[in-house]
């Protein structure tokens, strides 16, 4: 993995980054092959809370989480459990999805040698306050593994290609906290 750690009102000094190295690598354990993505950190302090976001993208799956605390280390050791805890919940998911379909046992390993393709550019527009735009491929998927994506990047909703039908849905979280799906008229 190649790390990317900066800091936002905090230098990033040589201990603080081989901690996040070093608890970040321990993550390899989990795949069969080391990941060969970036690891993009964000080390900041706002009103004496010490904040830690960590993103890897990898083909097929986002893996993101964040958390605060007064101490960094101490952050940095609870946002690496929650992205062993994401880790976990995809592989058990992906892999009991493809055990009953008859698929290898390591399909989780197979997901990392396919590309992706995200592109995000700004935009400015006169009449729509358009701030942000994305482009990205849409992959099929089953619902559930669309409520899965889109609980571990942490969105109130999710575009996907519905495995089934070849179309193009949407799942969101509800205000009572259940999901929702919107399908296309046919």
């Amino acid at each position: 993995m190649i790390y990317n750690v900066r800091g936002e009102n905090i230098e990033v000094t040589d201990p603080i980054r081989e901690y996040v190295e070093k608890k970040i690598s321990k993550l390899e354990r989990y795949f069969d092959t080391p990941p060969s993505s970036d690891v993009h950190v964000n080390l900041s302090v706002h009103n004496q809370e010490q904040r830690i976001e960590v993103t890897i993208p990898m083909p097929n799956l986002l893996l993101r989480a964040e958390e605060g605390h007064t101490d960094m280390y101490a952050a940095v050791d609870l946002v690496v459990d929650k992205l062993e805890r994401q880790i976990r919940k995809y592989k058990t998911k992906i892999n009991r999805k493809f055990r009953q379909q008859g698929a290898p046992k390591h399909v989780f390993a197979e997901l990392e040698k396919e590309a992706i393709t995200e592109q995000v550019q700004e935009t400015e527009d006169d009449t729509i306050d358009i701030v942000k735009k994305k482009q990205f491929d849409l992959k099929p998927m089953d619902e559930e593994e669309a409520v899965l994506q889109m609980d571990m990047l942490g969105h109130a909703f999710y575009v996907f290609e519905n495995s089934e039908t070849g179309e193009t849905n949407v799942v969101y979280k509800r205000k009572d906290g259940k999901y929702g799906l919107i399908e296309p008229n046919a």
